[in-house]
């Protein structure tokens, strides 16, 4: 027995450990889809978010969904509309209704545009008053006629005042700078005279 090794670790002898067994990876789970209108309907809209918008609008104009002044109240609320969920509660009741956008916001669906023969007319800007261009005219004729002018601009701005307060025109704005130059004009004058008057008083 002298070829026969002693064994000094022990009986049975200690067998190597088994590296561990990586645990299996877990399946993939797609992301889910945003829900619809939440929470994106406070996302801010475009410009062409509310062309689209406003193209729903005139549709159901056209077709007689939509009275005039229904119309323009939606119209004017698309023009100050901020998210999409605002935009998408004007059209809401419509047949184009609110569509699920690229990223899942309501938003208009597009659509042609409607024929300016069916729109509500456009509104024309307002004339302006003829005494109001009158009055800014005498104003600036206040520096080269030696304030001659100043009385008339006056008189007359306030006419074209009061013209335009009852009939809805433009031109309040020359008006009161025609009336602002006659002032003036009248107020220089009434220095001028004054001081000549100090003056005859001192010197009489």
């Amino acid at each position: 027995m002298g070829d026969v090794q002693s064994w000094s670790g022990g009986w049975p002898p200690r067998q190597p450990a088994a590296a561990p067994v990586p645990p299996a990876p877990a399946p993939y789970a797609a992301p889910a889809p945003p829900a619809f209108g939440s929470p994106h309907a406070g996302m801010r809209a475009a410009h062409t978010d509310r062309e689209r918008t406003v193209d729903v609008l005139k549709a159901a104009y056209a077709e007689g969904r939509l009275s005039a002044a229904e119309y323009g109240e939606r119209f004017d609320a698309t023009q100050s509309a901020q998210t999409y969920g605002q935009l998408a509660q004007l059209v809401a009741d419509l047949p184009a209704g609110p569509g699920l956008g690229p990223v899942g916001v309501p938003m208009a669906v597009p659509i042609a545009p409607v024929p300016a023969t069916f729109l509500p007319p456009p509104t024309r800007p307002a004339p302006n008053n003829s005494v109001a261009i009158a009055s800014l005219v005498l104003g600036l004729l206040c520096v080269p006629t030696m304030g001659v002018a100043g009385l008339p601009a006056v008189v007359t701005g306030h006419i074209a005042r009061s013209q335009i307060r009852r009939t809805k025109e433009s031109g309040d704005g020359m008006a009161t700078f025609g009336m602002v130059l006659g002032y003036l004009s009248l107020a220089g004058w009434s220095m001028f005279l004054l001081l000549g008057m100090l003056a005859v008083v001192a010197h009489g």
